[in-house]
């Protein structure tokens, strides 16, 4: 489990309330409108199995993100195998006691009402820090839509670098990265 002032994320269990905020996410077409088409909530309860599994010792997987002050779930925040030609993570890279032999994303998706409020920076700084301070990792990646203005936003914030466009989800998008050195440098900057 990882903690913010404002949030804690804990992986992702596949428990009910963690189905039903997937369903909350990724039913909802404003939500999804950068990311992927909608699922309904047989498709989603079907994948709960493959998408709570983690790798490298539990440091590669999902994480829900639970605002403090009020308990509610208002996402989901991720560290995983980057997919180039595919349009979705490549569940076969996520092993239980080892890092996959792939670039490594950091992501986030939020309910609306979470929007605006400094929520993903939050969950995605956190996890870029779990990622340079208890893993191996030596470069994170994050992708977005190019219409995706407001994650682009987040992503800067929090110390990635705009790459270009690059392939990753079978698709050209906007790639991003930061390496340890480069996380390390900004943390001491302050």
């Amino acid at each position: 489990m990882l903690e913010t002032p404002r949030l804690t994320l804990r992986p992702l269990a596949g428990d009910a309330d963690d189905l039903a905020l997937s369903v909350r996410l990724f039913t909802d077409p404003e939500v999804v409108r950068f990311i992927c088409d909608t699922f309904s909530e047989e498709e989603l309860a079907e994948e709960m199995p493959v998408i709570t599994r983690r790798g490298a010792g539990g440091r590669i997987g999902i994480w829900t993100v639970t605002r403090k002050d009020t308990g509610e779930k208002i996402g989901t925040s991720i560290l995983l195998p980057l997919p180039v030609e595919l349009d979705d993570t490549d569940w076969s890279l996520v092993v239980p006691e080892r890092y996959p032999e792939a670039e490594i994303e950091v992501g986030y998706v939020l309910v609306p009402d979470a929007w605006g409020q400094g929520f993903a920076t939050e969950a995605c700084s956190r996890l870029l820090e779990f990622a340079f301070e208890s893993t191996t990792l030596d470069e994170i990646k994050a992708t977005t839509d190019p219409g995706n203005a407001a994650s682009q936003h987040v992503l800067t914030k929090c110390g990635l670098r705009h790459d270009g466009v690059r392939r990753a989800y079978d698709c050209d998008c906007y790639g991003f990265s930061i390496t340890r050195a480069e996380w390390q440098t900004k943390r001491r900057a302050g």
